[in-house]
């Protein structure tokens, strides 16, 4: 299955274009952690234009996106399927996502909800986890000597097996990738990256 992942897109033109041109390749789904506007100006128009595509997007808010005002707008939709604390299973794959604000080391209800999806994962199954929040202590959530990311995050990916993670929200992190143990975790930017699982 072939991934197209993006973040932080905040609502440019450029962004948006350079996606759905990446979007024509043979690209099975694509995938947005988040931020996809500037504090959710103009954020049916830019659904829409997600939604022209034809493909199907699994999307997440950020921390300029309410969890309802998204959940609207996909509604309206044919193709995006909104992922807050949700699950879609696709075949042998199973899409996981939780939002999160972005800013807190540690998320009670993320790790409240990560328990619960933990027990509904089976052995066989190839799961992508989709949050806006990158993992703690990796090239995602560096800025200059410190680690801002997610330690709830990086202790779910220790614990369940998935063979892709997709974050963003440190924006200076674009493009940046790491390990965490066997995990390949990705902050693939505005412009998106293509990955194969």
């Amino acid at each position: 299955m072939k991934i197209l992942a993006f973040v932080d897109t905040h609502g440019s033109t450029d962004a948006l274009k350079k996606i759905t041109q990446k979007a024509k390749q043979d690209v099975d789904i694509l995938i947005c952690a988040g931020d996809v506007s500037i504090f959710e100006q103009d954020l049916e128009k830019i659904i829409k234009k997600l939604d022209k595509i034809g493909k199907p997007v699994l999307i997440i808010p950020g921390n300029h996106e309410s969890e309802k005002s998204l959940k609207k707008a996909c509604q309206k939709t044919n193709n995006l399927v909104y992922m807050h604390k949700g699950m879609l299973r696709l075949k042998e794959y199973v899409f996981i996502g939780f939002a999160g604000d972005g800013f807190s080391l540690k998320d009670p209800e993320f790790e409240r909800w990560g328990k619960n999806i933990q027990n509904q994962l089976k052995k066989k199954d190839k799961v992508v986890l989709i949050t806006h929040a990158p993992p703690h202590k990796t090239k995602l959530d560096r800025i200059m000597d410190s680690y801002t990311g997610s330690k709830s995050i990086r202790k779910f990916i220790e614990k369940v097996d998935i063979i892709l993670a997709i974050a963003g929200h440190i924006h200076e992190n674009a493009g940046a990738e790491d390990i965490i143990k066997g995990t390949k975790v990705v902050n693939p930017g505005p412009y998106g990256k293509v990955f194969e699982v």
